[in-house]
């Protein structure tokens, strides 16, 4: 039985970066030979790092996954929407905390690791290489090992600002070596954290300031870094990370909603095309499905989220949030990102990963915890001049403190932070009970709040893992 299971997990692992011959009579064994000839020269590493790339589109990570991706789930835990009645409750038992080990968030801690194992193939062989392109490759595949990890532990795990228990309690397992069935059991999360960190910092010494699309460049690293360094509560190292990135670097009025709708690619640090090189995911049925006159809404905006932008003031009211008819004849506020390019509402846009603007609110919220309010006001309007026509200014202390909160929000509303931003803070997911109709008529949520410290936080790993790995350790409660 061992064996067996040995050998389905190794051919579910690396079936994805086998590499068809001509002569199918003359291939090499995918044996640990084989794998060493795959990767030789600068091309077959080319190959191998966009191996790795291509698992962040994966289902359970951001792709559109019915079980839970990224790209939404941070949203449907948190407080950010409200579940539609027209749609077809995919999801609901992340929006309701009734996940369990069976049925939880399988997609991503498997679809993490994938990207890890491939990193980590990449990061063995390229020891030997002397080509000019191998630092770059380093710093890229170290880089998407780190972010793999992060994403990875604040799901699983506590983060450190947490709780003051956070650091020592059960984190993951942070794999290094491209081992199919390793058995490890898991760290804690200071351990992980303090390794994420090191893998970062070092790709931000090896990797290229610019690379084509689709890839990690110095200024995407530097922003990771410093999101794992706020959730460290390593303030000025957040400061010094987030300095790689410039004003210029944050989307301006202008071009704000010809961002979501792929007319321009402004403050994008870090996306991945799709309807290219073979990507064609309308990744945007995570939301929706059909027309805005005869909408599937999965989810709406909450009335509470609606009502907390500036309508005419507030470019982002408009570019990520529209009205739209359900095909029961309802109106409802529709999440427009991931709605469509152009007019469309196909769902299919690119994935936008990082950007420039997380950097300055990062910043903010680092120096407001230093207690340098003036560098912190400074930092959090390089993001309120390029998004209100008047912006609000003049905040200190407590309103200082809750501005930086509330742009973060406004700022990253269905964009894989809000549930990770008050999991964090160590504060309750609230909702107010509002229902899913414009006006906040309709049927609200049916679970509102889930208290501070409720080992809900933590998302389960689910059985399947468990049984392939017995040395993993189940998160408390479940």
């Amino acid at each position: 039985m061992k064996n067996i299971l040995f050998k389905s997990i190794l051919i579910l692992v690396i079936g994805g970066l086998t590499v068809s011959c001509d002569d199918e009579l003359d291939q090499i064994p995918f044996d640990s030979f084989g794998t060493e000839n795959a990767f030789v020269t600068a091309a077959d590493f080319e190959n191998g790092i966009r191996g790795a790339y291509s698992g962040l589109t994966r289902a359970g990570y951001f792709g559109s996954s019915d079980a839970g991706s990224l790209l939404s789930a941070p949203d449907i835990l948190s407080d950010n929407v409200t579940l539609a009645q027209a749609g077809r409750n995919t999801k609901r038992n992340l929006h309701e905390w009734t996940y369990n080990a069976s049925a939880g968030f399988r997609g991503l801690y498997q679809d993490t690791y994938t990207v890890i194992y491939r990193a980590n193939l990449v990061l063995q062989y390229i020891e030997s290489f002397e080509g000019e392109s191998k630092n770059n490759i380093t710093g890229e595949a170290l880089a998407l090992r780190a972010m793999a990890h992060f994403d990875n532990v604040k799901t699983f795990a506590k983060i450190p600002t947490q709780s003051g228990d956070a650091n020592s309690s059960l984190g993951i397992v942070y794999r290094t070596t491209p081992d199919p069935i390793a058995q490890d059991p898991r760290e804690s999360v200071g351990a992980v954290y303090d390794k994420i960190v090191d893998d970062l910092e070092t790709a931000l010494t090896l990797i290229n300031a610019s690379n084509p699309d689709g890839r990690l460049n110095k200024k995407a690293v530097a922003t990771l870094l410093s999101r794992v360094y706020l959730y460290m509560g390593r303030w000025q190292d957040a400061i010094d990370a987030a300095d790689f990135v410039s004003e210029s670097d944050v989307a301006s009025r202008d071009s704000f909603l010809g961002l979501w709708i792929d007319e321009n690619q402004d403050g994008l640090l870090f996306y991945i095309p799709n309807a290219t090189d073979g990507i064609n995911a309308n990744i945007g049925v995570t939301w929706n499905q059909g027309s805005l006159a005869n909408l599937i809404p999965e989810f709406v905006a909450s009335y509470e989220l609606d009502q907390l932008y500036d309508e005419g003031n507030d470019i982002r009211k408009e570019a990520y949030i529209v009205d739209a008819v359900t095909n029961q004849d309802d109106n409802v506020n529709a999440i427009k990102k991931l709605l469509g390019r152009g007019t469309q509402t196909n769902g299919l846009v690119d994935y936008k990963i990082f950007r420039g603007a997380e950097a300055f609110l990062n910043k903010a919220e680092a120096y407001n915890q230093l207690g340098n309010t003036t560098a912190a006001r400074q930092a959090l309007d390089v993001v309120r001049t390029r998004r209100y026509n008047t912006p609000p200014s003049g905040e200190t202390g407590v309103a200082l403190t809750n501005a930086i909160k509330l742009e973060r929000r406004l700022e990253f509303a269905f964009e894989y932070q809000r549930f990770y931003d008050i999991k964090r803070y160590g504060e309750s997911v609230t909702r107010e009970n509002f229902g899913d109709l414009e006006g906040g008529l309709g049927t609200p949520s049916n679970d509102l709040v889930l208290p501070a410290g409720n080992f809900k936080f933590q998302l389960p790993i689910d059985q399947s893992t468990l049984i392939v790995n017995p040395s993993l350790q189940q998160n408390p409660g479940y």
